[in-house]
């Protein structure tokens, strides 16, 4: 019987063409990366189940890929439970191993810490177009600062790479975890069941403030708490960041500290007085993002040219400690890699620097002394700076120069046993 040639169900394979752009992107990712002061780390993509499970990844936790005990601890005979079979799993994010990372190395690390991790993550989700279940991901951390610079500089490192990836006019969108939670104490809610709140108000832009209503209505919020809390949304539309957050705070009153309020401010502010990137800061009190680890300050890039958001990330100050006992400041903003590489290859980007490219097509045959000609000539090039291909000369000269111009080879050039005058 063969073997089988196709990827496992929801895997895939990368072509050179795509392999060559994720490069290119990763290139210009870690250098900018670098300049604004982080470094690269990697941690295992295997993690003890006990951490995956620690509740702090959301509705990834049902998604785990769980590897069976090996050796003598795996006994499929006196195996009763799940744990008897299993005791860790493929990572499904960055953020539970930088973590687990951050606090088995806490004493080797400077203060505050600035980690760049890239790696495959994976999840047991059901495969559709654009969703895998191995996929790239590319968070940049900040642990040990407490203050908002924190914020800043993820926000403009992250515009920055993306800026310099080609992508202009898009939005940051942030918000508050804190100013979410006043809002709906200011309406009434109780404190457990603000996640449910929360939950419904983030399918606001796709059913809309009425929408919301109703579903909070039919799940059995009282119709005068749902109407305190929306129209606070009301009074803040169509009002520009600083005005809106004034706007919603005046409202809510003692319900929200001032340092919330300020940090949003602040963020805004100093992100827009130092971009470089061609985007716009938006405040936007809808803005949830589904993680429940997070404890100040959410983010999220949004791309509506393209349909969607391509990244986010947040304030999670509450998440080392569950590792060291006692709470360090962190925060992450997070680059939808997989998302972005696709936007480009729908566009045609072209790689800077493809045009240096250059085919030495070698007639069969040729060897000896005239081989050694074109293989100096070849290095010649390279030394240039060029990027060298050398092939045989194919019976269908044709089709092979088509399929190399195809790859972005624009120079081709033919040697022969005798050069042609």
């Amino acid at each position: 019987m063969a073997l089988i040639k196709k990827p496992v169900t929801g895997m895939r394979d990368i072509l050179p063409s795509e392999m060559q752009l994720r490069d290119y992107c990763i290139g210009v990712i870690k250098k900018t990366y670098a300049e604004f002061g982080f470094t690269s780390i990697e941690t295992p993509v295997v993690e003890s189940l006990a951490n995956l499970n620690s509740k702090q990844g959301g509705e990834n936790e049902k998604l785990i890929f769980k590897v069976m005990k090996r050796g003598e601890k795996l006994n499929l005979e006196t195996a009763k439970e799940e744990n008897d079979l299993t005791d860790s799993g493929l990572r499904y994010d960055l953020t539970v191993p930088l973590v687990r990372f951050y606090a088995n190395h806490a004493n080797e690390l400077p203060s505050p810490f600035k980690a760049l991790q890239m790696g495959n993550v994976f999840r047991a989700d059901r495969p559709q177009k654009g969703r895998y279940r191995q996929f790239m991901q590319c968070d940049i951390d900040i642990l040990g600062e407490p203050s908002n610079l924190a914020e800043i500089e993820l926000i403009l490192a992250t515009t920055t790479t993306l800026g310099r990836l080609g992508f202009k006019d898009f939005k940051i969108r942030i918000n508050d975890r804190r100013m979410l939670k006043a809002m709906a104490a200011y309406s009434g809610f109780a404190e457990e069941e603000y996640d449910n709140v929360f939950i419904t108000l983030d399918k606001m832009d796709k059913i809309g403030i009425d929408g919301v209503a109703e579903e909070l209505v039919k799940q059995g919020y009282p119709q005068e708490n749902v109407d305190k809390y929306l129209e606070l949304f009301r009074e803040a539309e169509g009002k520009k960041n600083l005005e809106a957050i004034k706007v919603i705070a005046d409202k809510i009153g003692d319900f929200l500290d001032e340092d919330t309020k300020n940090n949003l401010n602040e963020i805004i502010s100093s992100v827009d007085a130092s971009k470089t990137a061609q985007f716009e800061m938006e405040f936007d009190p809808t803005l949830v993002r589904g993680m429940s680890y997070y404890t100040g300050t959410i983010f999220e890039i949004a791309m509506t040219q393209y349909g969607g958001s391509c990244g986010g990330g947040g304030r999670y100050d509450k998440m080392v400690g569950k590792f060291l006992g006692q709470d360090t400041p962190a925060c992450g903003f997070s680059i939808g890699f997989e998302r972005i590489i696709m936007i480009m290859m729908d566009e045609g980007f072209k790689i800077p620097g493809e045009n240096d490219k250059v085919a030495f097509l070698i007639e069969k045959g040729i060897k000896g002394e005239r081989l050694t000609e074109i293989i100096a000539e070849a290095q010649k090039e390279r030394a240039a700076g060029k990027k060298v291909l050398t092939v045989r000369m194919a019976k269908n000269k044709k089709f092979q120069k088509q399929q190399l111009s195809e790859e972005g080879y624009e120079d081709i050039r033919d040697f022969y046993e005798k050069p042609l005058n």
